[in-house]
């Protein structure tokens, strides 16, 4: 380890002990997309105004995503000589009693989610011993929600970095080897051994070489790489910099979707940083080897995931993908060998680097080592950002972690894996997640994407649902899957409108094989898989739609209609009041009628009711 980085991590560790071990109040609060959405930006503003007032002087610090982002916004407050204590739920009113407990009245304890540290406070529990992160473990997401994204002496002082210190002490065969033993396999969902893809790029023949982090991330409900970017940029930027170091590229791109400006503005500032400090720059990488990052803003198109519609939108086409092979890593970036990972597995390498090979094969299976982020997301208690080992159980991740299904409904179904994965059922609720358990199932990992439903969704209409955005983003250029994702989602459209034929669940079947077999790239050969996952364990429903013309989630427009029960209704004119078609009659505290000639079934009357008095029943009984 050079005396120049040994220098710059004792000023960074100095600044670092003088946030968390000094005289002054130091409040630090989630910033990151999660919290914005939630309020976390006036919250903000409230402390300030507040503790200004009492003219109390704090240090304010805006961090990433802690991972809980239903108890959004979360405020963490350190105080001299007390216990670190993290609130959840900050609105403007508990930011308000927050700023009077620094000020010196009592621990409001009724807004208290954690403590964080050493010392306790009791009747509030730890941070990792809280039921949503008990189950975790925190490799990659160690410093998100905790560190300053925009201040690189916090990253340093938490170990960032010292993975790229000694892998400049090392050869190629040795990172190679480390890679290896790690057994990281690729975190974009295919799951490939990294260390493979990149020894395929130093043997390619070529001088100039290149590095691209896929930061595209496109899958509806997945926010991993997002929130890993907007929390601890460095993470990604250090596993980025020792690739480019292993495979002899002197440049690095980042492709980044421009849907996601805060990440893109804390990349920025990270970039700018290590800059300044010299871990990107003419010597970056040893004495006259330079490294440098570009960052290409993509539209957000989800085909451009695919890692040759990726490189073909750096290179200023449209972005569509090629036939394979040639592989990337043999010829890629404007023809030269080129290695694609997405941030959170540079982020690992940085990590396997710092802490050894075998650290991180402490934890996973033996075909699949280390921990994964998920994004748990939809009918579930608990949805936030996760971190867990490889082959802990679907059952352990959603109702362990994520409180079990919400509202008092029953678990119904769960996706992973994005538009390009898979519905299970209940039964299949123990199997690991890891790359071959899933794929067993009819269902990849994927970025990490997790959808919960409960027993209202219907698994047709689901199905639907994401074929409705592989046909809309499909680049067009295979016939395949141009043509054959929209005869699926007319299909499927005829099904779930009461038009669907029993030949139409046949037809389903062998059209999806026959798109996953000819389409050019990977959003068309696995665009088919939530329709031939909810074919295999939901036919049921498929069959109670085109036999019996019912829907029996009763979600489908076509087979369901609206009902006021006269047990329940008090007549208080709210549903009457917002529907659009004025389909609802009935006086001021009198018993009200939907009338079904006009109804759109738009289910505003039934969101809008809070005496359950507004019923959907089936349409065709």
């Amino acid at each position: 380890m050079t005396a120049a980085f040994e220098q710059l991590r004792e000023v960074a560790e100095h600044a670092w002990g003088s946030l968390t071990r000094g005289d002054t109040p130091v409040i630090t609060v989630g910033t990151a997309t999660c919290g914005r959405s939630a309020g976390a930006l006036d919250t903000l503003d409230v402390l300030r105004g507040e503790l200004a007032g009492r003219e109390i002087e704090c240090r304010f610090v805006e961090v990433g995503c802690l991972g809980p982002c239903y108890a959004e916004p979360l405020v963490t407050v350190s105080l001299p000589g007390a216990p670190t204590v993290c609130f959840a739920s900050v609105n403007i009113r508990a930011a308000r009693k927050i700023a009077a407990y620094v000020a010196g009245e009592d621990l409001p304890e009724e807004l208290a989610f954690a403590t964080i540290g050493p010392e306790s406070v009791p009747g509030i529990p730890e941070l990792m011993d809280t039921p949503v992160m008990k189950g975790q473990v925190r490799r990659v997401l160690r410093n998100c929600g905790i560190v300053d994204p925009g201040d690189i002496h916090h990253s340093l002082a938490r170990g960032s970095y010292s993975g790229l210190q000694r892998a400049l002490e090392l050869d190629t065969e040795a990172r190679i080897g480390e890679l290896e033993r790690s057994g990281l396999r690729g975190r974009g969902g295919a799951g490939f051994p990294v260390w493979r893809k990149w020894q395929f790029c130093i043997d390619a023949p070529g001088d100039t070489k290149y590095i691209v982090c896929n930061a595209d991330e496109g899958d509806p409900g997945a926010f991993m790489n997002r929130s890993l970017l907007e929390g601890d940029p460095h993470a990604m930027l250090e596993g980025m910099i020792i690739a480019g170091l292993t495979i002899g590229a002197s440049e690095g791109f980042i492709y980044c979707r421009a849907e996601y400006p805060l990440a893109l503005e804390r990349l920025a500032v990270a970039i700018g940083q290590a800059e300044d400090v010299g871990f990107l720059g003419p010597d970056a990488l040893g004495p006259g080897r330079p490294f440098r990052i570009k960052v290409k803003e993509g539209a957000g198109a989800f085909v451009c995931g695919e890692e040759t519609a990726l490189i073909a939108s750096i290179e200023g086409h449209r972005g569509m993908p090629r036939p394979r092979p040639p592989f990337p890593a043999v010829s890629g970036l404007w023809g030269r060998p080129t290695v694609i990972n997405n941030v959170e597995t540079l982020a690992s390498v940085a990590l396997i680097f710092q802490h050894g090979a075998d650290w991180y094969a402490e934890y996973g299976t033996e075909k699949s080592k280390g921990t994964k982020t998920f994004a748990l997301v939809g009918h579930v208690a608990r949805p936030g950002l996760v971190e867990v080992p490889l082959g802990t159980t679907l059952r352990e991740l959603i109702f362990d972690i994520g409180g079990g299904v919400s509202s008092g409904h029953r678990f119904k179904a769960v996706q992973t894996g994005g538009p390009s994965g898979g519905c299970l059922p209940e039964e299949k609720l123990d199997i690991p997640v890891d790359y071959e358990s899933l794929q067993e199932a009819g269902t990849i990992m994927g970025s990490g994407g997790v959808v919960v439903m409960d027993e209202r969704t219907c698994m047709v209409d689901f199905a639907r649902f994401f074929l409705d955005f592989a046909a809309d983003e499909s680049c067009g250029k295979c016939g395949p899957c141009r043509l054959g994702t929209r005869q699926l989602l007319r299909i499927l459209e005829d099904i779930t409108q009461g038009a669907g034929t029993e030949s139409d669940l046949e037809l389903l079947e062998g059209l999806c094989h026959n798109v996953i077999e000819g389409s050019l790239c990977g959003l068309g050969q696995t665009a088919p898989n939530p329709v031939l996952t909810t074919l295999r364990y939901f036919r049921d429903e498929y069959v109670a739609h085109v036999e019996s013309r019912t829907c029996p989630a009763l979600a489908c427009r076509d087979f369901i209609a609206f009902e006021i029960d006269d047990e329940n209704c008090t007549g208080c004119a709210a549903c009457a009041a917002l529907c659009p078609v004025d389909g609802i009659s009935g006086e001021k505290k009198q018993l009200h009628a939907i009338n079904a000639a006009v109804c759109i079934k738009c289910g505003v009357c039934s969101d809008t009711c809070t005496f359950g008095a507004v019923a959907t029943v089936d349409a065709h009984p």
